[in-house]
């Protein structure tokens, strides 16, 4: 690859590292992450640094990963131990939103003939038409953002002088899914730590978009939103449908659960100038397995989160009340009807009741702890059965268990949380180099701005779903501790090193390429600033970092 690079400028560079990125599928979930390492790691290799210096690029292979995913590592070691992480994922969503035209939704010169007379969207069609834009499935999320770091390593390694400090590039599978790449980076990177790295920011290029029509700033995020996946159990009463009215209906609950929280603008955190989404509810389904005319015994609902400055301990709260209001609510709702039909046909009073006990999951294991219940073996034999399920497949049965527990069957919400969670993580300006990084961010953006008309603004938490989130912590023991007990079996189903997290505490800055549609068929890159301007800008901003003054 090293060849075709000869000779180019910088833009055309990034330009020819995207096209070849792009046409190598890599979806998450798939060995096309793994060949997609393979693939970087032969780029890096062709570089004459790396020729010179074979052991400065390495394979880490991820832990028990039945796809065989590797993270690729390339570094170049400067003057000081002062060091920035680069890091960019190598997957991305597949392509069945394509359709018919699947077959050229990695090629980009065919999907921008495709759009240059397409009328089913006038944007896509002049955006095309320009000559500007790059399409294709990853061209913006985010194999233009891998190509960028790519020709940086390149013109890093190729300088005369040594760096003042170190310069260390992560290219990582799983951004997409539950981030098995940046989790097994954090030991590698605790055990460079070991060795005397001193890590002051990381730089994640993830891609950016407007915010609105006729938007053009480019925003810059100090920091990045975490996520919790909050869950309700919900544990009813069946009933014929003949019977309908003396049910309990876990879907009728759920239905009502997700029509307050689902998208609900009251949830959002009030954070000035910060972009904020509300949750979304991600599955809604009740037990079923095969048609019959008895109403469902149990359901189950979870939501993405998003969390800037708010805890999983703040969330659960929150959501918990809301839930005894609803279930309150319902409750006087399934009486009235059921009194109103009773009086229609002439029945005598009953005493049918509609209580439903809302719990956490720690709050129902202690009871039945307390009852003499052996919580955790028959946690154990569960966890064992469902070792290759889904991870919130496996939580919900390990919620189920406890519920069956539970001699008197009572209707109830069990309120847990289960995979991912993803810390929120933020430029603490207190940290060791925080004001630092601040400081020198925003004289770069500023020059940079002057030179090219752009226009910048910085931004605490990067809105969407980034790596970077995982680190650095912020969290108390006692907040963690909340998300410990209420996400069933996390030591073992989802083993996150909070630990690791909170030493290694790296600063992480988005400074993104920029473009339209990520995630969509339209996806496409724009090239003036992507090309052109963003490399020297991170490439600058990295000098600065590693730079004492």
């Amino acid at each position: 690859m090293y060849r075709k690079l000869i000779g180019k400028t910088t833009a055309e560079k990034v330009e020819k590292l995207t096209r070849h990125l792009t046409s190598v599928k890599s979806y998450n979930g798939t060995i096309g992450e793994r060949e997609k390492a393979e693939d970087i790691l032969s780029i890096i290799q062709s570089f004459p640094y790396f020729k010179e210096h074979p052991e400065e690029v390495w394979i880490q292979d991820i832990p028990n990963d039945s796809l065989e995913r590797k993270n690729v590592w390339a570094r170049l070691t400067g003057n000081s131990a002062r060091t920035v992480l680069f890091h960019s994922h190598i997957d991305t969503v597949e392509t069945d939103d394509f359709g018919s035209l699947q077959s050229i939704a990695h090629d980009s010169d065919a999907l921008q003939s495709f759009f240059s007379s397409y009328d089913g969207d006038h944007r896509v069609q002049e955006d095309a038409a320009s000559g500007d834009w790059l399409f294709g499935r990853g061209s913006l999320d985010m194999q233009s953002g891998v190509a960028v770091h790519l020709v940086n390593l390149l013109a890093f390694s190729e300088q005369k002088e040594q760096l003042d400090g170190t310069m260390l590039f992560l290219f990582n599978p799983d951004e997409e899914s539950e981030h098995a790449g940046m989790l097994a980076a954090l030991h590698e990177l605790q055990k460079m730590k070991e060795k005397g790295c001193q890590y002051v920011a990381a730089i994640n290029n993830d891609f950016i978009a407007p915010m609105y029509d006729g938007d053009h700033t480019k925003y810059i995020y100090t920091g990045a939103a975490g996520k919790v996946l909050p869950c309700f159990y919900i544990y009813g009463r069946e009933a014929h449908v003949g019977d309908v009215l003396t049910s309990i209906d876990p879907t009728l609950v759920g239905a009502e659960i997700n029509r307050k929280i689902n998208q609900n603008l009251d949830l959002v955190e009030e954070l000035e100038g910060e972009y904020v989404l509300p949750p979304a509810c991600l599955f809604f389904k009740e037990d079923k397995h095969h048609y019959n005319v008895q109403t469902a015994v149990s359901a189950g609902l979870y939501f993405n989160y998003f969390v800037f400055e708010r805890t999983a301990k703040d969330v659960i709260e929150k959501l918990r009340s809301i839930t005894i209001s609803t279930v309150e609510e319902l409750k006087n709702q399934s009486e009235f009807r059921y009194g109103t039909f009773r009086k229609s046909h002439g029945f005598p009073p009953s005493d049918w009741d509609w209580d439903i006990e809302v719990c956490t999951f720690d709050e129902l294991a202690q009871n039945l702890k307390k009852k003499g219940m052996n919580v955790e073996e028959t946690l154990d034999e569960v966890q064992a059965t469902f070792s290759e399920k889904d991870r919130r497949e496996t939580s919900f049965e390990l919620v189920n268990t406890l519920q069956q527990l539970d001699p008197e069957k009572k209707p109830r919400i069990i309120l847990f949380f289960a995979p991912p969670f993803l810390p929120h993580n933020f430029l603490n300006e207190q940290n060791e180099f925080g004001s630092e990084i601040k400081r020198k961010l925003l004289k770069r953006l500023d020059q940079v701005s002057r030179e090219t008309g752009e226009t910048f603004v910085t931004k605490r938490f990067f809105p969407y779903l980034s790596d970077g989130s995982f680190l650095s912590l912020h969290e108390s023991e006692e907040e963690v501790n909340v998300l410990k007990k209420n996400m069933p079996r996390m030591d073992t189903v989802y083993p996150l090193p909070v630990d690791l997290i909170r030493s290694l505490n790296i600063p992480s800055i988005n400074i993104g390429v920029y473009g339209r549609d990520g995630h969509k068929w339209t996806e496409r890159v724009y090239k003036p600033y992507t090309f052109h301007v963003l490399p020297g800008l991170i490439r600058n901003f990295a000098l600065d970092l590693v730079t004492k003054n």
